[in-house]
C-alpha cells in the first residue's frame, strides 16, 4: 500500500445492488513543525515528501531567506514531527509566523522572470500531463496536485497532498533543494487559486500560475499588482488569462 493512501472496506451502491469493496482513501495526518525549539505550525498534510514540505514551508512563509540557513531537518525523532535546526546566527523572526505576510507592493516578479514565455499549445496540454502523473489521485480521487513545469510543458516535479498549499510547498522545497531556476517555471495546480497560492508563487519567484478551476478576486488583484501571470479555468480548448497575458504566446 502507498504511504499516501489507506484502505477501507466500504459499501458500494450501484442501482439496487449493494456490495462490499475495498476503497483507497487519501491519508491526512498532522505534521508539527518546530524551529529551534519553537513550535511554529501544525500542518495537516498527506504523509510523504515531508522534508520537501518543510523546506518549502520555511521559504514561502518567510521564516528563512535561503535553505542555506537550515542546518538540519529531523523527521525521525518523533512521528508526525519535524524539528528544524537553523544555522548559527540565524534567529527565528516571530513576526513572520502568520500567513499573508508578503504584500504585492513589497516585491514583484523581477525583470528576468518577465522574459519567461509559454506557448498556448503548452498550456493546453497541462491538464492531461498533470492527471497522467497523479499516481495517488488515480488510487484515491481525493488529492490536490501541484507541478512545476518548464516552458516546454515538461513536468519537473509533481507532488500530491490533501492540502493544496502543502502540495505547492513540496514542489517549491524540492525545486529549491535541486537548484531549479524558479523564474523559468510555471506552477500548475489541480484546484482553484487563492490569494495564498499567488503569494507563495511570488515569494518563490514563479512567474506563471495555471489552474484547472477558478481564481479568487483577491488572487487576481494580487497577480496584477505583482506582475504575475494567472491562468484559470484551464479546460482545453479554453482557458482564461486574468493577468500577465504577455507571457502566453501563440
Amino acid at each position: 500500500m502507498r504511504e499516501e493512501s489507506t484502505e477501507f472496506e466500504i459499501a458500494k451502491q450501484v442501482g439496487d445492488d449493494r456490495h462490499l469493496v475495498s476503497d483507497s482513501v487519501a491519508r491526512e495526518e498532522p505534521l508539527q513543525i518546530t524551529v529551534d525549539g519553537t513550535p511554529v505550525a501544525v500542518v495537516m498534510r498527506t504523509p510523504g515528501h515531508d522534508e520537501d514540505l518543510v523546506k518549502g514551508f520555511m521559504l514561502t512563509e518567510g521564516l528563512v531567506d535561503s535553505l542555506n540557513n537550515v542546518v538540519r531537518i529531523d523527521l525521525e525523532n518523533k512521528q508526525n514531527h519535524a524539528y528544524v535546526f537553523l544555522a548559527d546566527g540565524i534567529v527565528l523572526d516571530h513576526d513572520r509566523l502568520s500567513r499573508n505576510l508578503f504584500s504585492a507592493s513589497s516585491c514583484g516578479i523581477c525583470g528576468k522572470a518577465s522574459n519567461f514565455t509559454v506557448p498556448v499549445a503548452t498550456v493546453m496540454a497541462l491538464p492531461d500531463a498533470l492527471r497522467s502523473a497523479q499516481e495517488v489521485f488515480a488510487d484515491t480521487g481525493g488529492l490536490h496536485a501541484a507541478a512545476l513545469c518548464g516552458a516546454d510543458g515538461q513536468i519537473l516535479v509533481l507532488r500530491e497532498d490533501v492540502g493544496r498549499h502543502n502540495a505547492i510547498d513540496k514542489v517549491i522545497g524540492w525545486a529549491t533543494e535541486h537548484g531549479t531556476d524558479l523564474s523559468k517555471t510555471l506552477l500548475q495546480v489541480s484546484g482553484r487559486v487563492s490569494f495564498e497560492v499567488m503569494q507563495k508563487a511570488l515569494v518563490a519567484r514563479i512567474p506563471v500560475v495555471s489552474a484547472i478551476s477558478a481564481p479568487s478576486s483577491l488572487a487576481v488583484e494580487f497577480a496584477r499588482e505583482s506582475s504575475q501571470t494567472l491562468i484559470g479555468f484551464l479546460r482545453p480548448p479554453k482557458f482564461n488569462i486574468y493577468s500577465g497575458e504577455e507571457r502566453i504566446i501563440g
